[in-house]
């Protein structure tokens, strides 16, 4: 069975891998990850849990205190403020021949709080809210009954008793408190919905809820490699459990196998006879389903590790009919005996993705494995020349082929479909789609295209062919061209990408417009860039070499100008001192440089004289003085018109390179992704720098302000990517330990901030900020860190290839990933900083242009141009424990 075949592999029962944890009770960091041991020319973002200390689990319980405090205190709130502006809505109640005193009924205040608050868009999210009230106790059915409900027939009261409440707490009936407590509460809505669904028996949940549960259900590793429908199939049948205590037992080892887990929240420890403890499973890990399928006895013993912990529980009978679901859903066609394509039946009737199959014209399939040849002949067979929007199948093959197709064998497969002698109106319908999958192709990849030596030889013999056939070239004018109209490129949501122009001649290739790969900022896999190499006594060698030279092209470059040879050695070194020594097969080492590395060349026997260069350690002084002069609206500005650079000159296709290793793609490079994942840690390094190196106490705390009020105008231009970093910069060890400073700033300020750091919360995967970009609409720059762990995730979790077989599946997700990415930028960004130039086209939907509105008063104090050179050239220390350094030079540990 392949659908669920390869979570059922462990012998313990229980499908554990040892990969990242991305959970609730840990908090994150971002830096920068030198993969030498997998390939060095790559620079990555590693997501590290910050080390566990002794009193984690009494942390752990401080933040709940502080949370059930602020949930008790908007509580309060909301409660003061329906009594002043709508008291005959708490009124007493009969309902069933019952009185009830002084209540509210669930479909009033769901009302009401729609009516005060213009940032919830449904009746779901006001739900959420109340939810949260609820489960803290400090909302209450006159029945005591634990899911809040959007009836008229359900009543609900406040608790008069606080205890979470200060004593002295003010009753101020402001709406600037009111709009906080609601800001404060929809954050934790989300999570309290999702819940209150999957208490709910399953026969009982709606539609809508079905879909909420099918969302999260995407972000649970332990299903991750499921397809969608049976990931919904789950969604019908998930149970919620929870468990109080750690130390109780979920089942013994020899037990009756009666249900499969998935650990929604905390850990349990698995601990077999004879073994003791074995493993610890932590939140996304699942257990128990090898003794459902074999119908054989538990074979582990599974413990609670820690209070509260709740799970999503599948029954056996369900289990199994899912498994008999599949199978009966799933085609597989055989060529010689052996299975060359498997086919799922899709239950959600939909374009692209859903793919009729001959012999069963009512019935949508979607491949979910196959060979590669057979799945690229079944495209052609299946795509819509009518349609390019919604044609997802052919976007994800093209974005993913090269993982399993390399371009070369793509050339090979279609030339031969071209040429290959068929009765005429088939021929013909096969070589239309040829070319309008060649088209889109093209499309997509662009001027990346110039770097495979076979692309322009195959584009010019398709170009002579269609130029011989008159069918083939009226074809051409008349659907392709139509495809110029399009500003964008709608498969695949795919890079704002060149559009085919087809000339008289046919030519597929020459004519190509504007693309991101042309833009000033792109690099490409040819360009050539200097390469700094010092020697051990700090002199520089500058020369220019191709972005992806090897380590050996680079020895070779400079045997021929300096005498280096291949006993030399070139070694990367950072901050702190340490050295890596690069293999000579490893490329593109320049651009993967992390923050103030540098590249040595030397002999092996001088390794230990190389020393850091002083330009290395970073700045000495702050630059407040310049900083004082710039708005934190315009340094916002300037930021966003610098990052929308980078940003738009990354193809999409690298998050694929990145991901799988560029050193498995012919000429691929990744040097633009490498150099927007840079700049993210620059920002944050310069934010802890600056405060760092500040002396006086009132200047720190005005640069607090400054860069909290930085991330505010970042975040309102949906610039996420730094305002991120901004924030990584503020909660630095380094800078949150600054406690005095911190408290010289103002409430409003540091309210501000607190609202901010709910946005980078990973509980939960992430899904504070998951909600918040889902409300956005383009141009915006996403938190890239987090696509690429998304896409790491995908990666690690799921097979590339099932029983010889290419798993699509896998393909389909990443390429969904992708374009996510790419989305971000499906409309044109107008700069916002009075010195960029503005483009003098008009956007295709205004509406989501976004228009300057730089102060006049900042404008009189600096200089655009010195901004925009401040924001190239950021001076940063980079080294942790020279920044702990400098902050317990300014403000010495307590000696309690």
């Amino acid at each position: 069975m392949r659908i669920i075949g390869q979570q059922l592999c462990s012998p313990s029962g229980m499908r554990h891998r040892n990969k990242m944890h991305f959970f609730r009770t840990y908090s994150y960091e971002i830096q920068l990850e030198q993969r030498v041991d997998i390939h060095s020319c790559i620079q990555g973002i590693r997501w590290t849990p910050l080390p566990d200390i002794e009193s984690q689990e009494k942390y752990s319980q401080t933040v709940k205190q502080v949370v059930t405090h602020k949930v008790w205190r908007a509580a309060k709130v909301l409660h003061t403020y329906l009594l002043t502006m709508s008291p005959a809505m708490m009124r007493d109640r009969k309902h069933h021949f019952r009185n009830h005193r002084q209540c509210c009924s669930g479909k009033e205040l769901v009302d009401w709080l729609l009516g005060i608050s213009h940032g919830l868009q449904s009746r779901s999210q006001a739900v959420g809210i109340w939810q949260v009230l609820v489960d803290e106790g400090a909302l209450m059915h006159v029945r005591q009954e634990p899911n809040f409900q959007d009836k008229d027939s359900q009543f609900y009261r406040f608790t008069r008793a606080e205890p979470y409440v200060d004593p002295m707490l003010s009753d101020r009936d402001t709406e600037e408190e009111m709009q906080e407590s609601l800001i404060f509460l929809s954050q934790l809505g989300p999570a309290a919905l999702l819940t209150m669904i999957l208490r709910k028996p399953p026969c009982q949940r709606t539609e809508e809820e079905l879909e909420v549960i099918f969302e999260e259900l995407l972000h649970i590793k332990a299903v991750s490699h499921l397809s969608n429908s049976v990931k919904r199939e789950l969604a019908s049948v998930l149970i919620f459990e929870s468990h109080a205590k750690a130390g109780a037992v979920l089942f013994n080892q020899g037990d009756k196998g009666t249900s499969w887990y998935i650990i929604w929240k905390g850990s349990v420890n698995v601990i077999t006879h004879g073994k003791g403890l074995v493993a610890t499973l932590h939140e996304g890990d699942d257990f128990g389903q090898l003794a459902l399928v074999n119908d054989a006895p538990r074979a582990a013993t599974i413990v609670l590790r820690e209070d509260n912990c709740h799970f999503l529980r599948v029954d056996k009978h369900d289990f199994n009919r899912i498994l008999r679901d599949v199978e009966a859903n799933t085609v597989r066609l055989k060529e010689h005996g052996k299975v060359v394509l498997v086919l799922e039946k899709n239950p959600q009737i939909s374009t692209g993705s859903n793919l009729q199959t001959p012999g069963a014209s009512n019935q949508k399939y979607t491949v979910m494995s196959g060979t590669s040849d057979k799945i690229l002949e079944h495209l052609l067979e299946t795509m819509k020349l009518d349609s390019y929007s919604g044609d997802s199948f052919a976007g994800d093959f093209l974005l993913t082929h090269s993982i399993f197709m390399p371009t070369a064998q793509l050339f090979n497969v279609e030339q031969s479909e071209v040429n290959e002698p068929e009765k005429a109106t088939y021929s013909l319908q096969k070589q239309q789609n040829i070319l309008h999958l060649v088209s889109l192709w093209v499309s997509l990849y662009g001027r990346l295209l110039e770097a495979e030596p076979s692309a322009k030889s195959f584009l010019d013999k398709l170009s002579e062919h269609v130029s011989r056939d008159t069918r083939l070239l009226a074809f051409c004018r008349e659907n392709l061209q139509d495809r110029r109209k399009t500003r964008t490129l709608e498969v695949c949501n795919g890079n704002h990408s060149p559009q085919i122009k087809i000339n008289s001649y046919g030519n597929l290739f020459s004519n190509l417009e504007e693309d991101v790969s042309s833009n000033t900022y792109t690099i490409r896999a040819g360009d050539k860039v200097p390469y700094d190499i010092y020697r051990p006594d700090h002199s520089c060698i500058t020369t220019m070499l191709p972005v992806n030279a090897s380590v050996q092209e680079v020895i070779s470059s400079l045997a021929t100008k300096n005498g280096y040879n291949r006993d030399h050695i070139i070694v990367k070194v950072n901050s702190s001192g340490e050295r890596v020594c690069l293999k000579h097969e490893d490329t593109g080492v320049f651009t993967s440089l992390g923050l103030n590395e540098r590249l040595f060349i030397c002999y092996t026997h001088e390794l230990n004289n190389v020393t850091i260069l002083p330009e290395q350690l970073g700045p000495n002084t702050s630059s407040f003085d310049i900083l004082e002069l710039i708005s934190s609206k315009d340094l916002a500005h300037q930021m966003t018109d610098n990052d929308w650079n980078l940003f738009k000159s990354i193809h999409q296709v690298e998050l694929i390179y990145h991901t799988f290793g560029k050193q498995r793609f012919r000429n691929a490079t990744t040097a633009n992704l490498e150099r927007f994942m840079r700049r993210f840690n620059e920002v944050q390094f310069w934010v802890a720098t600056e405060v760092c190196l500040c002396q006086e106490e009132e200047r720190r705390a005005q640069l607090l302000k400054k860069f909290i009020k930085l991330a505010a105008y970042l975040k309102e231009q949906k610039n996420l990517n730094s305002f991120f970093a901004v924030m990584f910069g503020l909660s630095n060890t380094a800078v949150s330990r600054l406690s005095r400073t911190w408290q010289k700033l103002p409430n409003k300020i540091r309210k501000l901030y607190s609202i901010f750091e709910r946005l980078m919360d990973p509980s939960w995967n992430h899904r504070s900020y998951r909600l918040a970009v889902a409300k956005l609409s383009a141009p915006l720059i996403p938190f890239l860190p987090l696509i690429l762990k998304d896409l790491t995730f995908l990666h690690e979790g799921n097979r590339s290839t099932l029983d010889n077989l290419v798993n699509f599946e896998k393909m389909r997700m990443i390429a969904k990933t992708v374009q996510m990415f790419h989305r971000c930028r499906s409309q044109a960004y107008v700069p916002l900083s009075p010195l960029r130039t503005r483009p003098v086209y008009i956007l295709e939907d205004p509406s989501a242009a976004r228009i300057s509105a730089c102060s006049e008063h900042s404008m009189t104090l600096r200089n655009p141009a010195t901004t925009w050179a401040y924001i190239q050239h950021m001076k940063v220390i980079d080294n942790q424990k020279k920044l702990m350094e400098l902050s317990r030079s300014l403000e010495p540990a307590s000696s309690a």
